[in-house]
């Protein structure tokens, strides 16, 4: 099989359709049987990822229905593959008419053509963020393990242009639409975005993402190192120009005195390496960053050229977020559920038959 639109090795996820095609879904393999599944499960957080949660979204609303095709009986997993529909409902695909000849810069526009010599021109086809639907529904499934063994995976937004939380009080991050940890801040942040909407431009945005919980022990040496998978699976996501593990690029200016995270009968004293120490868990929290680029769908024209060669201007109208990374907190969240989902299962495969070891040390978390 290729691995181009699969992911995951015992837990795998493989996802299929376009933004503006009949439906888009996903099969996902290997999940354990005995897993409660209803179509309702998924509602939450598809909810949260969703367009048109606010004024500064996109307009498109989805009802984003799933349909359990296979792999559930009586609801129950049954070990065998589970197929995931949801049919796409709200598409305007007209809006794309005046630049199915061009390409939008900053997208996959050009890419995609030279690669395939043809490209859906609908909303992005297959590179669209709503792929990353089915991404955040197969997530749905891992947390329902992960919670099972006390981990639990949580993000928000921790920059949006030239902003960043005085604080972060993570209670507060579902209570708003832009998933933010300051709810003081939240005025000027809307009004920020309102003038951004208003001129036709865009922003970009930098999301944290952390799992309590996860066990000493998961990742593999060398090729199989879990910040490794994690950072190549944030990566995958729309957008996303650049990851961070723990300190991430601020241990370019840190003395490796002050870096290490040193070891007390008490716990950890720090952790810089955000949960990570040779590519294994530590059991300390796991703390990761994702930067996201400001969309280039926006009605500032702009320069390009078209299929046939030709310099032309290039203004994207429709419904388009001035802020993608707003969406993008359910999604930082799925894929760090499904590395995490992942690796507990490989490790289960591999290590079943040595004893478990005790930490020698309380797993302090130093979180954001």
């Amino acid at each position: 099989m290729s691995g181009a639109n699969s992911f995951g090795r015992s837990f795998c996820v493989t996802t299929f359709g376009e933004s503006h095609g009949p439906a888009i879904g996903c099969v996902i393999d290997g999940c354990p049987p005995g897993v409660p599944i209803a179509p309702e499960d998924f509602r939450a957080d598809l909810d949260r990822r969703a367009t048109g949660r606010s004024r500064h979204t996109s307009q498109r609303r989805e009802a984003d229905e799933v349909e359990i095709l296979s792999g559930v009986y009586q609801g129950l997993s049954t070990g065998t593959p589970i197929a995931l529909l949801i049919r796409n409902t709200d598409a305007r695909s007209k809006d794309y008419g005046e630049i199915a000849e061009r390409f939008r810069p900053g997208h996959a526009d050009y890419t995609y053509w030279h690669k395939y010599g043809i490209r859906d021109p609908r909303g992005g086809g297959r590179a669209s963020a709503r792929e990353t639907t089915l991404r955040v529904a197969a997530a749905v499934l891992a947390k329902k393990l992960l919670t099972q063994r006390g981990i639990r995976v949580q993000g928000w937004l921790s920059g949006l242009g030239p902003y960043a939380p005085a604080r972060i009080v993570r209670d507060a991050v579902e209570r708003n639409p832009l998933f933010w940890p300051d709810p003081e801040q939240l005025p000027e942040l809307e009004a920020f975005l309102d003038g951004l909407r208003k001129s036709g431009d865009s922003i970009g945005a930098r999301l944290t993402v952390i799992a309590e919980g996860v066990p000493v022990g998961l990742g593999e040496p060398v090729y199989g190192k879990l910040d490794a998978e994690i950072a190549a699976a944030l990566m995958s996501i729309n957008a996303v120009k650049a990851v961070e593990i723990g300190d991430g690029a601020d241990v370019c200016g840190q003395r490796g005195s002050e870096h290490r995270d040193e070891l007390t009968r008490a716990g950890f004293l720090s952790n810089h390496a955000g949960g990570i120490l040779g590519g294994i868990s530590t059991g300390q929290a796991i703390i990761a960053h994702a930067a996201i680029k400001p969309t280039c769908s926006i009605l500032v024209p702009g320069r390009t050229l078209d299929v046939h060669g030709n310099e032309v201007e290039i203004v994207t109208k429709g419904r388009h977020d001035p802020c993608v990374g707003i969406r993008a907190v359910p999604i930082v969240e799925a894929m760090l559920a499904l590395v995490l989902v992942d690796h507990l299962l490989r490790h289960r495969a591999q290590c079943a038959d040595v004893p478990p070891q005790q930490p020698l040390v309380p797993a302090d978390p130093f979180l954001p």
